[in-house]
């Protein structure tokens, strides 16, 4: 893979996005594209006119390259120590601080540590890398400080059918075992599970098994949503999967790029999460990320019957 190096602006920035989301009033990023690879991945869409694509010469949504920070650390140290209204920061929310790159550089330790070494911030850890266990001995010093997540996005038995949408992402049971080890260290988790693909992870069987991998692991919370499908990523991810030979799910992938046939996925996976949710655990712990642009009305009109855990993220 290539690395290619930037210089970011920020260390730690206000987010009023993921602070809408509940997920976090401050963000770290530790570059503009992550090495992961996931087909599906919209922050290509998000970030495109950053100057540090037209550097690399790259477009954002291409796979096959990374971007990051080196000197991310030294920021975030430099903004822990000047910021005095402080909170909850989410490492990270557009790229990975654990993927391959980043751990070149020990970028996801570096920046967690800067944070911690600052009395007043608390952080959300969120990443697909198992790697993350290296640091679970510096996170057990501020135990309570820390909440651990590694975004899981299947069950372990479509771990073949990931492989091929995040291609270079610790696999899913890796993954897993990473948030057990959490749990059986003592340590602070919360569930991720975004996406869930229709045709990979949105059946009722599929949301069950992680709707209890979560109550075993303690999860404080349980954050899922619907595919974005902003930029070209359905269409990636429906190529990758179809290469991967999983023409099935291929299939099922394509079939939401239509816009109301993404409608009612995203009204099943929403009713879906929220009975086995209501069945296994605790609806209060139920975080649905929707923005509602993209559904027809008659399918937020049945949501908005019973929004239990739905985030509505639009400006009404």
């Amino acid at each position: 893979m290539k690395v290619y190096e930037t210089t970011l602006s920020t260390g730690i920035s206000r987010t009023k996005e993921f602070e809408r989301k509940k997920l976090a009033a401050y963000a770290v990023n530790v570059g503009t594209k992550c090495g992961h690879g996931c087909e599906y991945c919209s922050t290509g869409a998000l970030l495109r006119m950053h100057p540090s694509f037209k550097a690399a010469g790259r477009s954002p949504f291409e796979q096959g390259y990374a971007i990051i920070d080196p000197d991310t650390p030294d920021r975030v140290l430099r903004d822990a120590r000047r910021i005095r209204s402080r909170g909850l920061v989410q490492l990270c929310t557009t790229v990975d601080a654990w993927s391959p790159e980043a751990q070149q550089y020990d970028l996801g330790r570096r920046c967690l540590g800067a944070i911690l070494s600052e009395p007043g911030w608390t952080v959300r850890i969120l990443t697909k890398n198992a790697a993350v266990v290296r640091d679970y001995e510096l996170i057990a010093r501020h135990r309570e400080r820390v909440l651990v997540g590694l975004s899981i996005t299947a069950p372990a038995d479509k771990a073949d059918l990931i492989a091929a949408l995040e291609p270079h992402a610790s696999p899913i049971p890796d993954r897993i075992a990473a948030v057990r080890e959490a749990h059986d260290r003592g340590l602070r988790t919360y569930a991720m599970y975004c996406p869930l693909l229709p045709g990979v992870a949105d059946e009722e069987r599929q949301i069950d098994e992680l709707v209890r991998l979560a109550g075993e692991c303690g999860a404080e919370e349980i954050f899922t949503e619907p595919v974005n499908a902003r930029g070209p990523g359905l269409r990636h991810a429906q190529d990758a999967l179809e290469r991967a030979g999983f023409h099935s799910e291929a299939q099922s992938l394509g079939t939401i790029r239509r816009r109301e046939e993404w409608s009612r996925y995203a009204r099943a996976l929403i009713q879906n999460m929220q009975r086995s949710v209501r069945a296994i655990l605790d609806i209060t712990k139920l975080r649905i990320l929707l923005y509602p642009s993209r559904l027809a009305p008659s399918d937020e009109e049945r949501i908005r019957q019973d929004d239990s855990g739905v985030i509505w993220l639009n400006k009404r």
